[in-house]
């Protein structure tokens, strides 16, 4: 396995939309085809964001956490995937909640992303479902106790 130095920060739409939607664009965008109109949403200014930067400070992950629980935009690119960086990401969100006393965390995962959620205290709930053209589940946070 590939090692490469990162951090992870807390960071703000205000001052790092354009870094985050670097990444989001790539994985999202380019890689997923979901259409630009759809990954761009009015949410983004209320969210808490985490940004995984390389030795150098250039972005290489993020994701966001809404107000209601909703942990989401989650991405890495695509050549620092499987090192660890998703995981820190969402430990990090998930620290967040904490902080902020959001208690009912939940989020939209990939099917294929469905047991690294799993490994972090995710459960799915419900039938898959269809969002941006990917199926989904909806997984709520099951703290370990």
């Amino acid at each position: 396995m590939k090692t490469v130095n990162f951090n992870i920060k807390e960071v703000s739409w205000k001052r790092d939309s354009q870094r985050i939607m670097m990444i989001r664009e790539k994985v999202f965008v380019d890689e997923q085809n979901v259409p630009m109109e759809e990954e761009m949403d009015d949410l983004d200014v209320q969210c808490w964001f985490v940004l995984a930067e390389d030795s150098k400070e250039n972005p290489i992950g993020t994701g966001r956490l809404l107000p209601s629980g909703k942990i989401g935009r989650m991405a890495v690119l695509k050549k620092y995937r499987n090192i660890g960086i998703g995981s820190a990401i969402l430990r990090a969100l998930i620290e967040i909640a904490k902080k902020e006393s959001i208690s009912n965390l939940y989020l939209h995962g990939q099917i294929h992303a469905k047991s690294f959620y799993n490994k972090h205290g995710f459960i799915e709930q419900g039938s898959i479902f269809n969002e941006a053209g990917i199926p989904h589940y909806k997984m709520r946070y099951i703290p370990h106790t």
